[in-house]
């Protein structure tokens, strides 16, 4: 799937118009306050939340275009970069921030950037501006297509998309998980050179049998498109590698890697995952976006806050969840989680209350969402 259009998708096949909020506790809320609490509401697309200054998080906010900081203990929300078009992905490394900036939807299906915006990039920033420098992964797809699928638009052959989503700045490179292209690149923080660090390989139907042709995927592909939606590194030194599995139930993957990009593992039969977090314990959490959601038209008395969960694997492989409507992105901060909600808005002309909340152990239940 080219496009990562969880959006489009939410709203084309439910029909739901607007989010509730997910939770009502304040702030201040700690380990002892409610399952789930709500630490900052009022963000506008929240989509990758990830590790800033002090006891803040930096969240990216695809449909503000801002990139903001949340304070953990006040909730006060402080924008430090503004003007981007749909920011997907952010990291904060040595003073600078690095930006997902994603590829625009096609033209029927969302608002276009407007003239001169930078798009299917990576933005590095300093915090309150400017925009430093951009590198362009699209033309590092067009080059050279790790995935090597092709698009035929109008007879012709063209290359895919690039749709950058999640970012993850190390000592010396920062890995981008690129959605739209099917890979997970690499770029020197010094020489801004792009190289290809992993492609997850596509999900056939004997692994999952709805790959069919009719999954969401790139015209032609036989089977699942990956769709990488995370990366992360835990505290065992391993990467961890999120995909959205075109969609399809039980064909998202998470791929744990050496930092040389060499599969030790694979987590499977999730749904729709969107990012990855790892505890100092082992236990890996996913975000399932699409969670829930009904198939076709909803019965009259759907309740739209329900579409959504955390999925908590211990690394003996036992599963449980949390409810959380549409999470985009986990991050612990303190050993506490810390999810994005709301993420997506069900109806576009109904924008969501995008929120960021604390999920603590309680809201974790052996209940499958």
């Amino acid at each position: 799937m080219k496009h990562l259009k969880a959006a489009t998708v939410l709203a084309t096949t439910i029909g739901l118009v607007g989010l509730p909020s997910v939770a009502s506790a304040d702030a201040t809320a700690g380990r002892g306050g409610p399952p789930v609490a709500t630490v900052a509401s009022g963000l506008s697309g929240p989509r990758q939340v990830n590790d800033y200054i002090g006891d803040r998080l930096v969240v990216a906010e695809s449909d503000s275009g801002e990139i903001s900081s949340v304070d953990l203990h006040t909730g006060a929300v402080k924008t430090l970069l503004s003007g981007l078009f749909g920011p997907q992905g952010v990291a904060y490394s040595d003073g600078l921030l690095y930006v997902a900036v994603g590829g625009p939807p096609p033209p029927e299906e969302g608002p276009q950037p407007p003239p001169g915006a930078k798009t299917a990039v990576l933005a590095i920033a300093k915090p309150g501006g400017p925009v430093l420098k951009t590198i362009d992964l699209l033309a590092y797809e067009l080059k050279h297509n790790p995935d090597g699928q092709v698009q035929f638009v109008d007879g012709q052959a063209v290359d895919a998309l690039s749709n950058p989503y999640s970012v993850l700045a190390q000592d010396k490179r920062v890995l981008v998980a690129d959605a739209g292209a099917n890979d997970v690149l690499a770029i020197d923080k010094h020489s801004g050179r792009i190289s290809t660090f992993f492609v997850p390989p596509t999900v056939k139907q004997s692994e999952d049998p709805l790959c069919t042709a009719q999954a969401q995927a790139n015209p032609g592909t036989k089977g699942c498109d990956a769709v990488p939606t995370g990366v992360v590194q835990g505290p065992d030194g391993l990467l961890y590698v999120s995909t959205l599995g075109a969609l399809t139930p039980g064909a998202s993957r998470v791929y744990v890697l050496t930092q040389s990009g060499r599969v030790v593992r694979v987590i499977d039969d999730l749904d729709g995952a969107t990012s990855v977090e790892v505890d100092k314990n082992g236990a890996v959490y996913v975000t399932e976006l699409l969670a829930g959601a009904p198939e076709g038209p909803p019965p009259a008395n759907f309740d739209p806050s329900t579409i959504g969960q955390i999925v908590r694997i211990d690394k003996h492989g036992h599963r449980t969840y949390a409810q959380v409507t549409t999470p985009s992105s986990v991050e612990i901060e303190d050993g506490q989680l810390y999810s994005t909600a709301n993420s997506v808005a069900l109806d576009p002309s109904m924008p969501a209350d995008g929120q960021l909340v604390r999920v603590g152990p309680k809201a974790f239940t052996p209940a499958k969402g």
